[in-house]
């Protein structure tokens, strides 16, 4: 497993080694050691091609947030929202994949979605902190402010009613 920094304070890409035989592979994921963080809550998700998930965070109990996909290819996206951070309100944007090996450890205080570019596509999410429904918010992930170059394909993208209504981040600092 190799750890690589990103400009952006405390964001990780993780490389992870895959271990490959005639039967498949053998991949580890994540070591809380090498991250210092807990993760006491793991979830999935599932889309299909062309679904826009996000921009999602919490105001309180903030999630750190480490993703990897089990299947399939996505295009993901991190923008950051803490205020005394020099990279507030810039985004960082990579692919992760089954076939790259690549995750990525996104701290608290971003807001996080992706879209998927294959047919099927399996993401894996451990958390730092559990979900907060009520503290939920949403970065509207087309806001002009963040300039996202997205690789959508606009007559086909699939978002939900909730995604789309997400906020301006000129709205959200209010």
């Amino acid at each position: 497993m190799k750890i690589e920094k990103t400009k952006f304070k405390n964001l990780l890409i993780i490389h992870n080694k895959r271990h490959k035989d005639p039967r498949g592979y053998f991949k580890e994921i994540l070591k809380e050691v090498d991250i210092k963080k807990k993760f006491p809550f793991l979830v999935m998700s599932y889309s299909k091609k062309n679904v826009l998930r996000g921009l999602h965070y919490q105001t309180t109990n903030p999630q750190g947030k480490f993703i990897s996909v089990l299947k399939g290819k996505i295009f993901d996206v991190s923008v950051d929202l803490r205020k005394n951070s020099k990279t507030y309100g810039k985004y960082f944007s990579c692919i992760l994949s089954d076939k790259n090996s690549k995750s990525i450890y996104i701290p608290e205080g971003f807001a996080h979605g992706f879209y998927t570019l294959e047919k099927d596509n399996y993401i894996f999410y451990s958390c730092t902190n559990y979900r907060s429904k009520k503290s939920e918010k949403i970065l509207k992930y087309n806001d002009k402010q963040l300039k996202i170059k997205w690789p959508l394909k606009n007559d086909k993208v699939i978002i939900s009613k909730k995604d789309l209504n997400g906020k301006t981040l000129t709205e959200l600092s209010k």
